[in-house]
């Protein structure tokens, strides 16, 4: 099965986003998607997720990435079928396989809570300068697990920064300082926002009691190495749970 073949079966065809949603994507760089996760599924993702901090501790986050400042995991298609969704959600792959002309496979799925007083990121983009504007490589997805918030540590954009080739060091003497055409991505918990990996984003300081937590779905084009190597990764129990669509948009061989 190829990549077209298991998102045409997994119900995305060109009409899943309309062309206003399109539009936006190639103009802003991101789109937010309302109310894609249940209330049901978003209290057992949180549930799970800090069930999965106290079982893990000190190596939470270590497959791919731990940071200062915030609860990290990694790994976690692995980890619970609560998170299989990211596979499989037609408007979201929707989204994805617009930015990455249906050239697309997962390179990981993280959570990442920024805690009380921390979570402040520098502008960035997941991918180095590209040397042709638009010939993406890279797109992300977050996944609200809590509502985002002015106050809470919501992640910024530069709106329509995707359509350079520059970086935010290129421009910005401290890529942590407020950029003057900054967004913030505010949304309730089960929205789910699309952005160009290369858009400029960063994550803002939760100024609140309460961590901030949130899904980080990150998709690659299919050539390119994985930010988690899923095929080194994926455990057996893992293998038989998945679709031969949700295997083929991991980026596995179909066994």
């Amino acid at each position: 099965m190829n990549i077209s073949e298991a998102l045409t079966s997994l119900g995305v065809t060109e009409n899943t986003l309309t062309s206003d949603e399109k539009a936006f994507l190639d103009r802003e760089g991101y789109l937010p998607l309302r109310g894609v996760l249940s209330g049901e599924q978003v209290e057992a993702m949180r549930n799970r997720q800090q069930e999965l901090l106290e079982e893990e501790g000190e190596r939470a986050g270590t497959e791919v990435h731990q940071e200062a400042g915030t609860d990290r995991l990694s790994d976690l298609i692995n980890k619970d079928p609560l998170y299989h969704i990211v596979l499989t959600e037609p408007r979201v792959l929707a989204g994805i396989a617009y930015v990455l002309q249906n050239d697309l496979k997962l390179s990981s799925l993280n959570s990442r809570s920024a805690l009380p007083g921390q979570g402040l990121q520098g502008l960035h983009v997941d991918w180095g300068r590209l040397d042709t504007p638009g010939d993406y490589q890279v797109c992300n997805s977050i996944w609200l697990l809590d509502d985002f918030t002015p106050e809470n540590g919501a992640t910024r954009i530069v709106a329509g920064t995707h359509l350079d080739t520059k970086v935010p060091s290129d421009v910005m003497a401290n890529p942590a300082d407020p950029h003057p055409d900054e967004v913030l991505l505010t949304g309730k918990a089960g929205d789910v926002v699309i952005f160009n990996g290369h858009l400029w984003h960063g994550g803002t300081l939760n100024r609140t009691d309460n961590p901030r937590r949130a899904l980080h779905g990150f998709f690659t084009r299919r050539h390119q190495s994985q930010q988690l190597d899923q095929a080194s990764h994926l455990r057996p129990i893992t293998r038989a749970l998945l679709s031969p669509e949700a295997k083929t948009v991991l980026g596995v061989e179909i066994k």
